[in-house]
């Protein structure tokens, strides 16, 4: 990744807590209640959910310029989400040691060339939730141990099918979007092997 242009600073006076105290706990997650004071100095109410895995997402991408996808049943939103592989991965671990698991479990896949494209923070307003994302290459189909509650489908279809698909909404799943969008601007500006990005690029 390119460093850190000087632009990018921090300004004004960061949040401050007065109390907290946990109103909900359970094996995936926290909600904290705070007594903040914010960067004006006024006081505020903020809850946060904090998350007790990371995010991962990962970019399957095939040598023919196709990506795979998963299909499932998600429960938040009460829909049916195309997405990449995705999944967490327990605080301390290294989350590639997470994505190479996803993309087992949930794909049928491993990879023998792993790249960590993209650092994400996950609706930082109310959550901690902070997302890894990977590009994998060199493909080959391994077992699946999908998860007991995920009924999983599996689709492999062309890059440009998959981008088209995410920026018309079709595929809003936040990742997904931001992966896929990450994977053309490598391609664009060269971070892929040639015969790669011109299949990504269509």
């Amino acid at each position: 990744m390119s460093d850190k242009p000087a632009w990018l600073k921090s300004h004004g006076t960061p949040w401050s807590v007065r109390s907290e105290k946990i109103v909900y706990d359970n094996p995936w997650i926290t909600v904290t209640e705070y007594q903040a004071t914010a960067p004006t100095g006024r006081p505020a109410l903020y809850g946060k959910i904090g998350f007790k895995n990371q995010a991962i997402g990962i970019v399957p991408l095939h040598d023919d310029g196709t990506v795979t996808l998963i299909g499932q049943n998600r429960f938040s939103l009460a829909n049916y989400s195309w997405e990449l592989p995705e999944g967490g991965a327990p605080m301390g671990e290294d989350p590639l040691d997470g994505a190479k698991r996803e993309l087992a479990e949930e794909a049928g896949l491993e990879a023998s060339d792993w790249r960590l494209i993209l650092r994400l923070e996950l609706s930082n307003s109310v959550t901690d939730e902070r997302g890894y994302g990977y590009l994998a290459l060199g493909l080959t189909p391994t077992q699946t141990e999908p998860d007991e509650t995920e009924d999983l489908a599996v689709v492999r279809v062309p890059f440009t099918e998959a981008l088209d698909a995410a920026v018309a909404g079709h595929m809003p799943d936040a990742l997904t979007v931001a992966l896929l969008l990450r994977v053309h601007h490598m391609a664009v500006r060269g971070e892929l092997p040639s015969d790669l990005a011109r299949l990504v690029l269509g």
